[in-house]
């Protein structure tokens, strides 16, 4: 069976192991063909402003490729940052944060609906439910 997701870590931090690939079949669905990638608070400021026209770094952005593929880009150095302003450990930020990526990438706008599907999601795969967090 072919492998639909993909992992690269282009910046030095160390990241913690995650149920993405089962989190990405939940979410996106078993065809659907997801690359996630890790990297450098310079690059996601680079990438930030070339298509979203906002000149600073973010901690999760998400491109959909086709209907049925998509790319998910984190920033490890922005996440650390704010688990102390969501109440979250690494661990938990990073997973509630690939789920948001993975419901833009369902074509989801911020909304309640959205946001309770994040809050299904997280409970269901990393057991929490804490501070609501948004995006800008």
């Amino acid at each position: 069976m072919e492998e639909k997701f993909s992992l690269l870590n282009k910046t030095r931090s160390k990241m913690p192991s995650m149920p993405f690939s089962s989190l990405k079949e939940d979410i996106l669905g078993k065809n659907y063909f997801l690359s996630l990638a890790y990297i450098t608070e310079a690059e996601m400021r680079k990438i930030n402003k070339a298509y979203r026209k906002k000149d600073k770094a973010t901690n999760v952005l998400s491109f959909p490729l086709s209907k049925s593929s998509g790319e998910i880009l984190l920033c490890p150095e922005i996440i650390k940052k704010e688990t102390g302003k969501f109440g979250r450990n690494m661990r938990g930020l990073l997973g509630f944060l690939v789920i948001h990526g993975m419901l833009h990438l369902k074509g989801m706008e911020h909304s309640s609906k959205m946001e309770a599907l994040e809050n299904k999601y997280d409970k269901k795969h990393f057991g929490g439910n804490r501070h609501r967090i948004h995006h800008d």
